[in-house]
């Protein structure tokens, strides 16, 4: 893997769920539960439409789903309860995909700067830290603090790198799903691409493996 993605990169920017952790299962949990709630189910389309978007899209997309227009009270109250859900779920010691903490290790290691992008909001993240370990990265940048230009919107990485004081060009960003592969892609980043839910679209820079077991971004 050495050879293919060689050495002195500025900066290593993760992903979260279904990059770093087992997460999106959890998702699964929580977004079936809400449709329930609603009186519907949740459709696969559905849910993969959902995969690496953000808390606001996500809503959307459920709401459609089952057939509801929703109130604003309507929408604050399945946004808290989700939220709350998640909190439930998020709070335990979350599963590690294949290799993803020895990649992350080998990062810290070797003094390269590290970054969490993720979609997911600032409070759910807090809790996934504590198992991912908040200590493994420089910046974390959440789905709530990029002023709605969330992913594939490139901003989310144009802020970690730019926190970090790093050219997106010359990082590299670890994916999973099309959502944010387009986000790392349109910042200028390279992309790793690990297996996910759906099929990621060959790019420029978009550098595809089977898993992060054995990668070496040092």
């Amino acid at each position: 893997m050495t050879g293919v993605l060689g050495g002195g990169w500025d900066a290593v920017l993760f992903d979260m769920d279904g990059t770093l952790i087992d997460s999106e299962k959890l998702w699964d949990i929580a977004l079936g539960e809400a449709a329930e709630r609603l009186g519907g189910g949740l459709s696969r389309d559905a849910r993969e439409r959902m995969l690496g978007s953000h808390s606001e899209a996500t809503l959307r997309v459920l709401f459609d789903d089952v057939g509801i227009e929703p109130t604003p009270a309507l929408w604050d109250d399945v946004a808290g309860w989700l939220e709350a859900r998640m909190g439930e779920l998020l709070s335990v010691e979350l599963p590690w995909l294949p290799g993803a903490r020895e990649a992350l290790v080998d990062a810290r290691r070797a003094g390269v700067p590290t970054a969490l992008v993720t979609s997911t909001v600032r409070n759910l993240a807090d809790l996934a830290l504590v198992s991912i370990g908040r200590e493994n990265f420089d910046v974390t940048i959440c789905g709530d603090e990029v002023d709605g230009h969330n992913k594939p919107h490139p901003e989310p990485y144009l802020t970690a790198a730019g926190v970090l004081g790093v050219d997106p060009a010359d990082a590299i960003a670890i994916e999973d799903s099309p959502t944010g592969v387009a986000a790392a892609s349109a910042a200028g980043c390279t992309v790793v691409v690990v297996p996910g839910e759906l099929p990621v679209e060959p790019g420029d820079r978009r550098v595809f493996v089977e898993s992060l077991v054995g990668l070496r971004l040092t």
